[in-house]
């Protein structure tokens, strides 16, 4: 048999490291085409120039490097998944420039068959890095995968402990950063690190309606082969399940409203895909500010900022219910540090 069928739960084992196949190499158009897919419009990804002035040359978008590495974990990690449950312990390490080449690698953390005996929870720790070999991004995410066998014995259940939320001195800010120029006018909106308080919500106001094209280009953009992502007959419902990171993209571009100079993404502590996305589903977004702390480059601080993309049925600054659940309506729940002028 030459055909790869995938991996499935019962297939892992604990401490296995997996070499993902297909290596990538990132061109200018990749800049082009992620602000065609997305309302992206942060300053230092959008100017080549306007990054030049905070000492960075034109990197590529913290999100377009993820997408990449992420897409190279899939027929290894996910083809046979039923959903992406959650991140955490993530951490850009280095930027990625036009004509960097990336690769990506999974450690296996952890294991855990769910009670129905078809399907298990895998943990794996991913690693992009460069062609020089230089770790550029790495992440912990956990995916419910389905067995190829149900009458296969469970393996010994396994669960990494992981940390709640990264630290500020646990984040990488790029070497040369420096925000004590910055162009607050360029940028699009005055509000600065101290200008926001911790426990304040913002709502983001714009809203996106997803198409079938353009969620199926993002998918092919990254070379995700999820069944589930292309193949309508692989749910019983007939439909294209949205690729979690094409909403996370979208609320990340949403947020510019109300934190325009939330310039680079630097750590993310958590997240949950609560409920899925289809094509003509509109998406919303708002923030709430969970923490703040200085950094030790030159006119920079560090947000942590909660990220929740809902329908426009769920309520702004509603996340969860008496009983504990999400509300009805929110499709994505986002811990994640930024980096920001002082």
């Amino acid at each position: 048999m030459k055909t790869n069928p995938g991996k499935f739960f019962e297939d892992y084992s604990v401490g296995e490291t997996i070499h993902h196949a297909v290596p990538r190499t990132l061109q200018g158009g990749e800049k082009a085409l992620y602000h065609a897919l997305y309302p992206a419009r942060h300053a230092l990804y959008s100017s080549d120039d306007f990054a030049r002035s905070c000492g960075l040359n034109g990197p590529f978008d913290d999100l377009i490097v993820f997408h990449t590495v992420f897409g190279k974990t899939v027929p290894d990690i996910s083809l046979n998944a039923v959903a992406n449950l959650g991140y955490a312990e993530g951490r850009w390490l280095k930027p990625v420039y036009p004509g960097e080449t990336l690769t990506s690698s999974s450690e296996v953390i952890g294991l855990k068959q769910n009670s129905n005996g078809k399907t298990g929870v895998v943990y794996v720790r991913t690693t992009g890095r460069n062609g020089a070999g230089e770790p550029v991004l790495e992440y912990v995410r956990w995916v419910m995968v389905r067995k190829r066998d149900v009458e296969a014995p469970a393996p010994e259940t396994v669960l990494p402990e992981l940390t709640k939320a990264l630290t500020v001195d646990q984040l990488v800010v790029p070497e040369g950063l420096d925000f004590t120029s910055y162009d607050f006018t360029l940028a699009g909106e005055a509000h600065r690190w101290g200008d926001y308080e911790v426990g304040e919500t913002i709502n983001h106001v714009d809203r996106v309606t997803v198409e079938e094209a353009e969620h199926m280009l993002a998918t092919r953009l990254w070379q995700n082969t999820a069944k589930v992502h292309f193949d309508a007959t692989n749910r019983e419902d007939g439909r294209r399940l949205i690729y979690g990171g094409h909403v996370i993209s979208m609320a990340r571009a949403l947020s510019f409203n109300g934190l325009a100079n939330a310039q680079m993404i630097a750590g993310l502590n958590g997240g949950s895909h609560v409920s899925p996305l289809f094509s003509g589903d509109t998406i919303c977004a708002w923030s709430e500010v969970l923490d703040k702390a200085e950094t030790a480059a030159p006119g920079v601080g560090a947000l942590r900022l909660r990220l929740v993309a809902h329908k426009p049925e769920a309520e702004p600054f509603v996340l969860k219910g008496e009983d504990g659940k999400y509300a009805p309506g929110v499709l994505l729940d986002l811990d994640y540090w930024v980096l920001m002028p002082m």
